[in-house]
């Protein structure tokens, strides 16, 4: 196999997401499993398609290319991809109601419903562009976004108006989650329905609080500036309002949700015992979760937890298994453990990842060993048996479902296709395309100065090596993520580069997730030191191991290549270390973290106000004295999450010093990067200015 038009096929399969099954919906009967999926591994336009969980027989319910449905999406829409880094077009979402007759979907701006059992489609009228409709449990009501205001229609008779909210002002809008909450909270809705269908639980959105940031696009200087409201580290934050809505009168009653001081809304759902949400405190060390009582509004704090130097929040937390019995994640035992009431029910040998769901039967979750964050398994845990580990080996597993019926992926270094096993033994297919190279990895252990271990994959050029080979660090290195996993397409595009003729080395340092919390916390009040010494650790283990295995590296041309935090990690490592790291590529990446938006940074850093010297510690243009090494920036002038200001005030401030470099502005593009043409060639762009100034040292 060879790696010849790679770049061409990682732009076009959209970075290989397309043609994958996404969004799982189980029937309430659990004989069918509802998903997404588009029909090639470069059709960008998502279907909607069923399968029979015992047959293993699907059918497909809506494709989206045969309704005549022009290009209407709203800005709330287009911010919610951005936010999900969603690329994919069609049916990118939808919902059902309880009994899983009916789902809806938001097609270009147009609501749709489509009957599951006959794939009949209707489009629901509606008085302009519509975002996040969301379908109530008994099926016949639909709220819906439409001009940043609340509309509830009737769809027993056709789409009649049952009542709608309207904002007071151009800076409001209701049942819209805030930048803030989408973007770092995991967050995406501002609605949620009563399970018998009467109510709303609602957000009210004002952004006048927060800057106004004008982002321009200098190659069209006769449009408009774009403004958006972004609340960067250490300024105001979106207010927001939380309402009970009664359909029957349209009449709202507001929940006072913030009192004791709390300024974020992380997480609201409506369960079987009425309206839960989790509110978080501006330092965010402090979490409480408190039910509503619908009839006087008023709020009954059922857990609450304190820690420094912040608490985390965890996918799929809180859950209530029954009306007082609430699941959680704590820091206890020096790992992320689950909580079932007072209870920690886990080992401290594992770190618990997320929590697929919760119930009267059970927990389902995902963790991993807590010193070994390539792998990930699922969990199950009963009051009768306790925590029982249901995969195991080098994989990574994923599920949706619960303790009784769950669908689960796997992914492992060996094989590219990931597919979603029913509990028949049935696959739901996948149709990406596998891409074209031939994984040559191995993950490798080895101590860092300091004495901690660090898990390091390595890949090198398919075939014979028998020259001494550069080194490409390819890093994220930063909190929430992992790339050091045991799934083959994670490391596809390093493939690509060590093809190209070099040693790529990929490392999770301190502050990614998995490995304790000792581990996490080390990045707080200082997001550079840590991670850059871990990378240059890592340089230091994938040159011995190598060594033992007989291939040398050559540690005289280093580069480093990466994307947001890794782009500032990038441009970090030629700044401090030019005498290990000889060029860097840093795409998108903060350089100020004053600049970045309060939720992610003031928890690594504190409030700027307060800790300014942390800042100063994690800047790249403060205390700037020169650079040696070349550097090249990239940054997309529509990005609204790292705005192109990080990468020009950057290239003033080495200007200023003398500090040779080049930019490269992407014109239209956002932080994702979706244009095809854009994601191929910045991929040869950028082995291009590597390999020209690494060949410059040989």
């Amino acid at each position: 196999m060879t790696s010849e038009g790679f770049p061409r096929q990682y732009a076009r399969t959209r970075r290989f997401t397309l043609g994958e099954p996404r969004e799982l919906h189980w029937s309430a009967d659990g004989a069918t499993v509802y998903f997404a999926r588009s029909r090639a591994g470069d059709d960008p336009f998502t279907c909607l398609w069923a399968i029979d969980v015992e047959t293993g027989a699907e059918r497909l319910i809506c494709d989206p290319s045969n309704l005549s449905l022009g290009e209407n999406l709203t800005a709330a829409e287009r911010a919610r991809r951005e936010r999900l880094r969603e690329s994919a077009e069609g049916i990118t979402a939808f919902n059902c109601d309880a009994t899983t007759s009916t789902a809806v979907f938001a097609l270009n701006g147009t609501p749709c419903t489509v009957n599951l059992a006959t794939a009949e489609v209707h489009v629901v009228p509606s008085s302009g562009a519509v975002f996040d409709p969301q379908i109530s449990p008994d099926g016949t009501r639909l709220a819906m976004v439409i001009d940043r205001g609340c509309v509830v229609a009737d769809l027993t008779s056709g789409g009649d108006i049952l009542c709608s909210l309207t904002p007071r002002h151009d800076d409001e809008c209701w049942a819209t989650a805030e930048f803030i909450a989408a973007e770092e909270m995991g967050r995406l809705r501002g609605m949620w329905w009563s399970p018998d269908s009467r109510y709303l639980l609602i957000t009210r959105v004002d952004d006048s609080p927060v800057e106004t940031w004008n982002l321009s696009d200098p190659a069209l200087p006769w449009a408009p500036s774009r403004s958006v409201r972004y609340p960067a580290a250490g300024t105001a934050n979106a207010a927001v309002e939380l309402f009970i809505l009664d359909i029957a009168t349209g009449q709202t009653t507001s929940i006072d949700w913030s009192t004791g001081g709390y300024e974020y809304l992380a997480h609201a759902t409506w369960d079987l015992y009425g309206p839960l949400i989790t509110v978080q405190s501006r330092d965010q060390q402090q979490v409480e979760v408190r039910r509503v009582n619908i009839e006087t509004a008023a709020l009954e704090t059922v857990w609450s937890e304190s820690s420094e130097p912040w608490v985390d929040l965890v996918a799929g937390t809180p859950a209530m298994i029954d009306a007082t019995m609430i699941v959680t994640c704590v820091k206890r035992n020096g790992t992320q453990s689950l909580a079932v009431g007072k209870d920690v029910v886990s080992e401290p040998t594992i770190s618990v990842r997320s929590v697929v769901s919760a119930g009267p039967l059970g927990v389902l979750f995902t963790a991993n060993p807590t010193h070994d964050a390539t792998v990930s398994h699922l969990w199950r845990w009963t009051s009768a048996d306790g925590c029982t580990q249901l995969t195991d080996g080098d994989v990574v597993t994923t599920a949706v479902g619960d303790v009784v019926r769950h669908a689960q992926r796997t992914a492992t270094l060996h094989h590219p296709d990931q597919q979603w096993v029913l509990p028949s033994g049935h696959s739901i297919g996948s149709v990406a395309e596998a891409p074209l190279v031939e994984l040559n990895v191995t993950i490798r252990r080895g101590r860092a100065p300091e004495g901690h271990e660090l898990d390091v994959a390595v890949l090198l050029p398919t075939g014979t090596v028998d020259h001494p080979l550069p080194v490409l660090l390819d890093p994220y290195g930063g909190p929430h993520a992992l790339r050091v996993v045991r799934s083959m397409r994670a490391h596809a595009t390093s493939q690509w580069f060590a093809d190209q003729g070099f040693a790529v080395v990929v490392c999770d340092g301190r502050g990614t997730p998995g490995r304790g919390t000792d581990w996490e916390h080390a990045v707080a009040g200082n997001l550079a030191d840590v991670v850059l010494n871990d990378q240059i650790a890592a340089l230091d283990i994938a040159a011995a191991t190598c060594a033992r295995d007989g291939v040398e590296l050559d540690l005289n041309r280093v580069a480093i290549r990466g994307w947001s935090f890794g782009g500032y990690l990038a441009a970090l490592a030629v700044l401090r270390r030019p005498d290990r790291v000889h060029a860097a590529v840093a795409g998108a990446p903060v350089t100020d973290w004053r600049w970045y938006d309060t939720h992610y940074t003031e928890r690594y850093l504190g409030h700027p106000d307060a800790q300014a010297e942390a800042y100063d510690l994690s800047s790249l243009i403060e205390n700037l004295t020169e650079l040696t090494r070349p550097l090249l920036l990239i940054h997309g002038l529509a990005d609204d999450n790292v705005v192109a200001a990080h990468t020009l005030q950057l290239s003033s401030a080495l200007l200023a010093v003398g500090g040779p470099h080049e930019v490269l502005p992407l014109v239209g593009v956002s932080h994702m990067t979706p244009q095809e043409v854009v994601a191929e060639n910045l991929l040869r762009h950028q082995l291009e200015f590597i390999e020209r100034h690494l060949a410059a040292r040989s």
